[in-house]
């Protein structure tokens, strides 16, 4: 493990080393000579549009809705050119050099480092050659894909076309130089718009058929604002993937990426809107006014480009193929159930990569002791609990990026001094930065102290990927009503159940993921047991109770959710609108009276993802109206939900001497 570790760290390079050392309009400026696939030449962006709206499908689409409408099928067709006029990119060199020389002044000020790993440069290098590309970055940040181009563009890659959303084009002058960087543009949402529909599906295959350029998205769909993994969103993989369904090419790689920051430049704004500000609109005058931001450190960036996946790999031996032979290709169709399923494992297979990848800050396992031991902790205690949960992030595979030759104790105050905006140290007691420190809490002072807490937890939450199997497992074996391994799994698929739609588990592996979360809590010495019975060894409780404890707040604030569904009268159905709004004023009341620890039941995002996971157990019916979606309350189902939430037994320790 510490080999593999070793590797991971010695195969980065500094991108910002260079720039800091030589001239930036001479990099911008340079011969830039990217390698292309199967040497063929790309086509122009006029091309590319005049390919698209000749297509079979995109014609076929326009004469059906010309039969449905009784419009005139040349109408439609001007239709169809100007939403692709909007959507499409105008890629220029010139720009991407503007670009270049921009972004280099921008990254310099903002980050320490830019690190790369080479290894996986030299592998995207050689897939681009091969067959066409697809890149699936993680999302944390806006930053996110202008760094990925900044990188292409300084290794002599292809630079790739991106899927932005529509809100970038609204950015005066700004929208359109990302257009001429190899942005193009789609709606949020399509509804039921066939053309629409097809004009970007069409655009989206022409370029991967034809390998004019990697094309990239990201799989989550937005930026997390939590730090945590979404879940995949299949539209966009759905049409980039079909291509290769069709037999239209013989393989595509995927390439994941993951991109981990120290600090995140969003983190205040994400904090106010999981708490419901709603988010500013991009804009340019926006834009301007962040430029307070170059004068603060962001420390250092990760860039881990992952090997490329086959897709022809992915998918032998579990999707067929030939039902696509079955009609005419340019007629539009919806996934069938295998390739749905296919596509959604394709997905979650991928976001699992980024997470793999991802590397560990020191503040990420500092965030966690924090968060577990507020208001304050001792800053000796600190340290020493970071350090013990750094050696057991590596037993469980994590890549922590803790520098070497550096005293422990300077890593610690760096990190602190680094995150001055979230946490201070006062006398020796390292607490949260919230708005002012009122004598008295009201409502409105927890929600400013909340802004704090989730600063602070959505940088715990980035590691939570390498815990959450052991850790379910530690609390399942709590939560069980005996020893025996089988009534610790039963618990175990309950909460792996419950919890699906906060953390991201590969569809079909509960059974792989209780085995990988029993190994890893063994490795670290916290559970013994026999091929039937398991104990809690000697030395184990710290490590069960530290585990617990890391996702008591996901658990916590489902029993507030329950609670509160169970204790109000609904006489009607409600609004997802009217279930925030009242949930947060119930949750804010209990922190203030002190019947709950954790104040991250006040995210949005917690109180959402507990709304659909009780859907999904059928706890609440979920019906849709002319304007959204209604639920009605089971509260025999959220009963039974907030009971399998709560733990049964005490921590059970071995008795007999040393298993």
């Amino acid at each position: 493990q510490k080999d593999m570790t070793l590797n991971k760290r010695d195969g980065f390079e500094d991108l910002m080393e260079e720039r800091r050392h030589s001239s930036d309009l001479r990099y911008a400026m340079r011969c830039y000579t990217p390698v292309v696939y199967k040497d063929l030449v790309p086509r122009t962006p006029s091309a590319l549009r005049s390919i698209v709206l000749k297509s079979d499908q995109v014609q076929y689409v326009i004469r059906q809705l010309s039969k449905e409408t009784g419009e005139s099928p040349d109408i439609i067709s001007d239709e169809a050119a100007d939403i692709l006029e909007k959507m499409g990119h105008d890629l220029r060199l010139s720009v991407v050099r503007f670009f270049a020389f921009t972004l280099s002044k921008i990254f310099k000020a903002l980050f320490q480092k830019v690190r790369v790993n080479e290894e996986g440069i030299q592998k995207l290098h050689q897939a681009i050659q091969e067959y066409p590309v697809v890149l699936l970055p993680s999302h944390r940040s806006y930053i996110d894909f202008l760094m990925l181009s900044y990188i292409m563009y300084s290794y002599d890659l292809c630079l790739p076309v991106i899927a932005a959303g529509m809100d970038f084009m609204g950015m005066k002058i700004v929208g359109e130089m990302l257009r001429m960087s190899g942005a193009f543009f789609i709606r949020r949402s399509f509804g039921g718009d066939k053309l629409y529909w097809a004009v970007f599906s069409e655009y989206v295959k022409t370029i991967l058929r034809n390998g004019d350029a990697p094309v990239e998205f990201f799989v989550e769909g937005t930026r997390s604002r939590t730090g945590k993994s979404l879940t995949p969103k299949l539209g966009l993989l759905n049409i980039a993937i079909e291509p290769f369904l069709m037999g239209e090419v013989f393989d595509m790689y995927l390439v994941p990426i993951s991109i981990s920051y120290d600090r995140i430049l969003e983190e205040s704004l994400y904090a106010h809107e999981l708490l419901g500000v709603p988010k500013p609109k991009e804009s340019t005058s926006g834009l301007l006014k962040a430029r307070k931001i170059l004068n603060e450190n962001f420390g250092s960036i990760h860039v881990y480009f992952g090997q490329p996946v086959s897709v022809r790999s992915l998918a032998t031996g579990t999707v067929k193929r030939s039902q696509y032979n079955l009609v005419p290709r340019h007629i539009p169709r919806k996934p069938s159930g295998d390739v749905h399923r296919f596509l959604d494992a394709v997905g979650h297979r991928m976001v699992i990569l980024q997470q793999k990848n991802m590397v560990i800050s020191s503040w990420a396992l500092m965030a966690t002791v924090i968060i577990q031991n507020l208001p304050s902790i001792a800053l000796s205690d600190l340290t020493r609990q970071t350090l013990w949960l750094k050696a057991i992030a590596e037993t469980f595979g994590a890549f922590v990026d803790w520098p070497g030759n550096v005293t422990s104790d300077k890593v610690i105050r760096s990190s602190l001094t680094l995150r001055h905006n979230i946490v201070k140290t006062v006398k020796d007691q390292v607490v949260l930065c919230q708005e002012g420190t009122p004598t008295k809490f009201t409502v409105e002072n927890i929600f400013k102290y909340t802004i704090s807490v989730l600063m602070c937890a959505s940088y715990r939450n980035q590691i939570l990927h390498v815990f959450v199997r052991p850790a379910l497992v530690a609390i399942a074996f709590q939560n069980a009503q005996s020893c025996r391994k089988e009534d610790v799994y039963s618990c175990f698929s309950y909460l792996h159940q419950v919890l699906s739609d906060e953390f991201i588990f590969l569809p079909g592996d509960l059974v792989k993921d209780f085995d990988e979360g029993l190994y890893l809590v063994t490795k670290s010495g916290a559970i013994q047991g026999s091929h039937t019975d398991l104990y809690i060894s000697e030395k184990g409780s710290d490590t069960i109770s530290f585990l617990s404890e890391m996702f008591r707040p996901f658990l916590e604030g489902y029993q507030v959710i329950c609670k509160y569904l169970l204790s109000t009268e609904f006489t009607d159905h409600f609004t997802e609108k009217r279930f925030i709004t009242e949930i947060r004023s119930y949750a804010a009341e209990l922190i203030l009276t002190g019947a709950i620890k954790y104040n991250e039941v006040l995210s949005v995002d917690m109180q959402k993802n507990a709304l659909a996971a009780l859907t999904r157990l059928g706890a609440m019916e979920k019906m849709k109206i002319a304007n959204g979606n209604v639920y009605k309350v089971n509260k025999q189902s959220v009963t039974r939900v907030a009971n399998m939430l709560v733990p049964m037994a005490p921590i059970k320790h071995a008795t007999v001497a040393r298993l």
